[in-house]
């Protein structure tokens, strides 16, 4: 009596020469495996490979074309909407690929394409160097720089993207380029911000810029019964910063930290995670106005830090395993008629772990042209996140109505775009659309070019368009040797 093989055992016996890991649902460690941050995304891969050079990301390639699995790819796995699982496919897994190589002479960095924030940033902060990132170091490199990459350093230093000097890739049919200003200028546009549509990136190379090791940083926060004046002040505070401060505000039930006083925990807090990156004593200077506003902050802990441990400071709030559902809008400015609704929903907040963030933006952002890259996006002046968070399965419709219903009524304040970045499972093309604006088209000629089958469509997607030719760019392009591993 004959048995049907599965996709992971034929794996094994077909990639014979394949040095990573394989790993199928038959396998001890496979729900582990298949784990992703946010655990409203429960996938069963029919594979997961881990491979440990380009040369066997292509295996896995030629080896989903080959059974018509669809494929999914997994840097840090953090994404909210869970891109990097699949559901009866093959998840290229790229964690065993995270070596970070500082060239601090020529001020860059080599990033595995599986390497997390938190890996380069204690690398490069070794040096005094560092390249946008987010702000939570578990994040990982991949998945962040492709989408774009908003963080403390984005007004003072541009996106994670904009910072990206060159990405080795594996292409749809198996090949090897390098994708930069010199080389595959059109991939390396698309790449900047287009997120997983165009190839799997095994290594990133990022531009560092002094930063430290010293800063002026940390957290501050008010009650929330004070939200009122203290957003107002925050508004026309970070219309005045200078690009090299960063405050990000928000609103949230105050976490059990030991910086804040017992008796706020599980209470509405505004708080605001300050990150000044130039001369410490101009950061102190700088902050100065935050820390002495109104009755003063209930929690401080703003002061002269590494850089390193400022991009790990809030990594508590938001660990894997959790529920995460994300609404999000690009803001032209930070008006007072938008607090008002972030004041309302904020008090709406039933979970312990929610909250609504605003990030904000421009300075070397606006330097840039609209189409500098893929991301686009440049004219903005801060994002909105109404960031939903809890624990139990069966509060999943309450906590995602409730970041629903504050998005219903934040969007009038939209500039009609949104961040792909925070796009959640389901939102679909129309969204993807507004991500990219006047991009699209572009981007949807190059996913043509690049990938005309769309075999990368596990993704927030851009569907290959009209006017590419695949013949054309498979004869224009060189296959290289593989990068090293």
């Amino acid at each position: 009596m004959s048995t049907v093989m599965t996709p992971a055992a034929a794996a094994r016996r077909e990639l014979a020469a394949f040095n990573g890991r394989l790993v199928g649902p038959e396998d001890s460690g496979y729900d582990e495996a298949r784990k992703v941050y946010n655990a409203m995304i429960d996938r069963r891969p029919a594979v997961i490979g881990k491979p440990t050079s380009p040369t066997e990301v292509a295996q896995l390639i030629h080896f989903a074309r080959e059974h018509g699995l669809p494929v999914a790819v997994r840097g840090g796995g953090h994404n909210g909407a869970g891109l990097g699982t699949v559901d009866d496919g093959v998840v290229i897994d790229l964690s065993l690929m995270r070596d970070v190589e500082v060239r601090p002479q020529e001020r860059t960095v080599r990033v595995g394409g599986g390497a997390t924030w938190g890996e380069v940033d204690r690398a490069t902060g070794a040096h005094g160097l560092a390249t946008p990132s987010g702000i939570i170091s578990t994040t990982g490199v991949g998945g962040l720089t492709l989408g774009g990459g908003i963080g403390y350093l984005a007004r003072g230093l541009g996106l994670s993207c904009d910072n990206l000097v060159s990405a080795d890739v594996v292409t749809a049919d198996g090949k090897f380029v390098i994708a930069s200003e010199k080389e595959n200028e059109d991939l390396f546009w698309a790449l900047r911000g287009g997120g997983g549509n165009f190839g799997v990136v095994t290594r990133f190379e990022h531009r560092l810029h002094p930063v430290g090791p010293e800063i002026y940083a940390g957290a501050l926060a008010w009650r929330g019964e004070d939200a009122s004046e203290v957003l107002e002040m925050y508004r026309t505070f970070s219309a005045a910063a200078p690009p090299e401060l960063a405050v990000i505000a928000g609103m949230r039930p105050a976490p059990p930290a030991p910086w804040l006083p017992k008796d706020v925990h599980g209470k509405l807090i505004v708080a605001m995670f300050v990150c000044h990156t130039g001369d410490p004593a101009a950061g102190e200077k700088a902050v100065a106005p935050l820390r002495a506003f109104g009755r003063r902050p209930v929690g401080d802990i703003v002061q002269r830090r590494t850089y390193v441990s400022q991009q790990s400071l809030i990594d508590a709030t938001q660990p894997k395993g959790r529920r995460y559902y994300w609404k999000s809008e690009y803001l032209p400015s930070v008006t007072k008629p938008l607090l008002g609704t972030v004041v309302e929903h904020a008090a709406r907040i039933r979970s312990p772990h929610s909250a609504i963030l605003m990030f904000p933006l421009g300075g070397a952002l606006e330097r840039l042209p609209e189409d500098h890259s893929a991301v686009g996006n440049r004219q903005t002046g801060a994002v909105l996140n109404i960031a939903g968070s809890w624990e139990k399965p069966e509060e999943d419709a309450e906590h995602v109505e409730w970041a629903r219903a504050a998005w219903r009524d934040a969007r009038k304040f939209s500039t009609g775009r949104v961040y792909v970045n925070f796009l959640t499972e389901d939102e679909g093309d129309d969204r993807v659309h507004q991500a990219y604006g006047s991009n699209y088209a572009r981007l949807a000629h190059l996913k043509a070019s690049w990938d005309p089958n769309n075999l990368f469509r596990v993704n927030k997607n851009i569907a290959p368009g009209p006017g590419a030719s695949a013949g054309a760019r498979v004869a224009a392009a060189v296959q290289v040797a593989p990068p090293p591993a």
